[in-house]
């Protein structure tokens, strides 16, 4: 027959071991959530350099976001948030297949580590794809997010382009997925009566596809750009609004104030 105090003994062992192994486990689990880091905005730029938007376009593009990433204001804008910094990470997509991060997750926080953002995607090589797979590029956006090192209030994921969805993942699919990891949308229609290298200017109101088929979430917006002057200073004023928290004015959507 067992011994009374052996057995005693052996669940008390037990016990202490089991609680190690938890208080192990609590440790792990409470220092990996430490060593996220806290900042005011997750930010997805996810840019279109679908063969609808010319090489040419594509370059304007990239320049506009490393101008503005770099701007007085945007720094300005960043260091004046509870935490003083966000996390970008700028990701050029167009077929369901392809979106490729031109530079990675980086907390931007001053103007040096802007530029050296900026300088990422500056230095990226230029890829294009045919489609134009904008549930896709949500959709990566999402998982982006969700994978990264950072935790945010808000969570955004800017998609610039200039046609409709002609491929890919469902766009009311794509929505679902954001509004599951409580990511806002917002668009940039790029506006332009050129030609494609494949295909010619879609003829329909880009910004009312956007505002009724790309956007989602709380205070999601769209802020067209038309011309090359219009379009730098409209990822600019994007970017400011995004790290603010705020909308657009009326004015700025072709709308009376």
């Amino acid at each position: 027959m067992p011994n009374f105090r052996h057995m005693m003994c052996s669940v008390k062992n037990f016990a202490v071991a089991t609680a190690a192994v938890l208080l192990a486990g609590s440790g792990g689990a409470f220092a990996a959530q430490e060593a996220r880091i806290e900042v005011d905005v997750e930010l997805v730029l996810a840019v279109d350099i679908s063969y609808s938007v010319d090489e040419e376009e594509a370059r304007r593009q990239r320049e506009g976001y490393v101008a503005a990433l770099a701007s007085e204001d945007v720094i300005n804008m960043i260091q004046g948030g509870p935490y003083g910094r966000i996390a970008v990470t700028y990701v050029e997509w167009a077929d369901s297949g392809f979106q490729r991060a031109a530079a990675d997750w980086m907390v931007i926080s001053s103007e040096a580590d802007a530029l050296a953002f900026a300088s990422q995607v500056a230095a990226a090589p230029l890829e294009r794809g045919h489609y134009t797979a904008i549930g896709a590029a949500i959709a990566d956006g999402v998982a982006r997010i969700r994978d990264n090192d950072y935790d945010a209030p808000r969570r955004i994921i800017d998609i610039s382009g200039d046609g409709p969805q002609n491929q890919g993942m469902s766009l009311e699919a794509a929505h679902a997925l954001a509004e599951e990891g409580h990511v806002v949308v917002n668009g940039l229609p790029v506006i332009s009566e050129r030609d494609g290298r494949w295909v010619r200017p879609v003829e329909v109101n880009l910004d009312a596809y956007f505002e009724d088929n790309v956007i989602t979430g709380p205070g999601a917006f769209v802020l067209p750009a038309r011309t090359e002057d219009e379009f730098a200073e409209a990822i600019l004023r994007k970017l400011v609004l995004e790290i603010a928290g705020a909308a657009p004015a009326p004015v700025e959507l072709g709308r009376a104030p």
